[in-house]
Formats: structure tokens, sequence, C-alpha cells
């Protein structure tokens, strides 16, 4: 059987408190479903942080401390840390936990772009907190910073520590973009590319582009020099993960990319989003690779070498 990474993103920035009752946003709620996504398939956790009070999002080393502290001790899963944070935040900002941690993996992503999600306070009757309709409104305004120095800034402060990355490819470009830190040497195989789809601001939902975008990398990197992953927006989520692993890719779900777990029904938490892509690739014919196997697959440095 062939083995599938998963990934959970389990709160993101994008999606606010008042969008579903089960995005987490404490410290301990993000532990909690994370090792509950971790048990139920997830090799690789992606987290973010929030402000307890608020559920703002929030870099603070300090708050990740609280979290991933439990989850390492609770779990063998792969700690996954952003470097995108929120595009409100600063690079300094956005760099400063993975700084601290030097956890296995960060995500990086892989050029600028448009990142809007405005559209959805339409359908937000009450707020539960005075930031979040100013923020979800005024997205259409916003530019999600990652020029060449930021990205070349990352990968080296980051790589000094052994750290690789999650390259976070929301468009077509962003695959070029990378294919010139990988020929300028900043980025050695084997190498994880998260294909992005759906995000306003991104390559659209449709599943030619797919397939394009999976050609288009064997193009510039040649096959067996990667792994590849592929996550959708919202109600895209799971066609798009179960096109992925028909292809050979893997997959990664959460509640920073989709609320839902069927159509007009929010999930309850990510690790049942979890539960539902493990059922998808049984019937496929494919195992979930355990965190020994996702770490081996991807060449990481091991748990034991992180600061955390």
């Amino acid at each position: 059987m062939a083995k599938i990474i998963i990934s959970c993103a389990v709160t993101g920035s994008a999606h606010t408190p008042s969008m579903s009752d089960a995005l987490p946003v404490t410290p301990e709620q993000i532990a909690e479903q994370s090792i509950a996504a971790a048990q139920a398939g997830a090799a690789i956790i992606h987290l973010h942080a929030r402000n307890p009070e608020d559920g703002s999002p929030t870099g603070d080393p300090d708050v990740y401390a609280r979290f991933l502290s439990v989850i390492k001790q609770r779990s063998d899963a792969v700690v996954n840390i952003t470097t995108g944070g929120a595009v409100t935040m600063s690079v300094h900002e956005r760099l400063a936990a993975a700084l601290r941690f030097r956890p296995e993996m960060c995500s990086l992503n892989m050029g600028s772009l448009n990142f809007a999600f405005f559209q959805a306070a339409d359908r937000i009757t009450a707020w539960k907190h005075p930031w979040e309709q100013a923020y979800v409104v005024n997205s259409d305004d916003y530019i999600f910073r990652n020029t060449f120095r930021d990205i070349r800034t990352i990968l080296e402060r980051m790589g000094e520590s052994g750290t690789k990355f999650e390259h976070e490819c929301y468009d077509v470009g962003h695959l070029y973009n990378l294919a010139h830190f990988v020929d300028a040497g900043l980025v050695t195989p084997p190498f994880f590319i998260q294909m992005i789809f759906g995000i306003m601001g991104g390559i659209g939902p449709d599943l030619e582009n797919l397939t394009f975008m999976k050609a288009t990398a064997d193009r510039l990197f040649g096959r067996g020099t990667y792994q590849w992953s592929v996550l959708a927006a919202g109600r895209h989520q799971m066609p798009f993960l179960t096109q992925a692993a028909l292809m050979g890719g893997n997959v990664r779900v959460g509640l920073e990319d989709s609320l839902m777990i069927a159509r007009g029904t929010l999930a309850a938490s990510n690790a049942e989003q979890v539960a539902k892509i493990v059922r998808i690739l049984h019937e496929m014919g494919h195992e979930p690779a355990t965190p020994a196997e996702a770490r081996a697959m991807l060449g990481l440095k091991g748990g034991d070498r992180v600061a955390s």
C-alpha cells in the first residue's frame, strides 16, 4: 500500500471565532485538537497561534510555548510552525516563534499575493469579538508579502538549525520562485511542496489546475526530488485531496483550510476531517504515513533536535 502523508492545519489565521465554535483558540484547545488530529492519522501538525482572550492571530512565541510543549509530550507528530503568521504581521513577527523553537518543519510561502477572505463576512450575522469584522472585511486590501529577499532570509535563518519547509505555492509562478532557490542551492532534495487551490488571490479551484501544477513541478524539478501535497479551501477540500491521492500526492486537511465536514455541515473538530480523509484513502488502497515514515520521506532532522 502507498503511504500518504496527512498534514493537519488546526487553526490558521484567516478564519475567526465567529465562523465556527469548533475553531481552536486557546493554547489548551490548540493542543487538544492537535493531539486528537495526530491520533486520527495526521503525521504533521501545522500550527499558528492566537491570543487566548479573543482569538486574534499572534506571533508571540510565549503563546506558542503553551501548546508546543504539550503536543510534544503527548504526540510523536511532526510539528510544522508557520512563518506566514497572518497577513497583517511583519516578517519579523511571523518568524519569531520559528526562530525560538527551531522545529522540524516550517511553512514558507513562495511568493507575494493578494490574500482575500472578505466574502466570508457576508455569512456572519453576529461577531463574537470587536476585531473580527474589520479584519475580515478589510482583507480586500491585504497583500501577503513574501518577496525574494523575505524568502531568502527565512531559508537562511531557519536552515541554520536544520529546519525544512512546507513550500506553500498558491500559484504556478510560486513554483518558478521555488526553482530559483533550488538552483541557488538554498533548497535541497527531498523538499516538500504544498500546492494550494481556491484562496482568493491564488490559483483557482479547478481540477485542471491541479494537473497543470503537478506537471509544472515535474518539469522544473524532476520526479523523485520532491514530495508534494495538496490543500484546497472550503468546499473544494475533499474533492481536491481525493484527486491528489489518486495522482500519488499527499494531503492536508484542517480548520485553517475549511470549516466544513460536508456540504452545509460545520466540522466538529480537526480530527473529524482527518478521520474522513483516512477513510477516503483506505478506500483507494492507501495508508496514512506514520510520523516516523513522514520524517524519512521528507528527510527531517527528528523531534529530538528541536528547541521546544
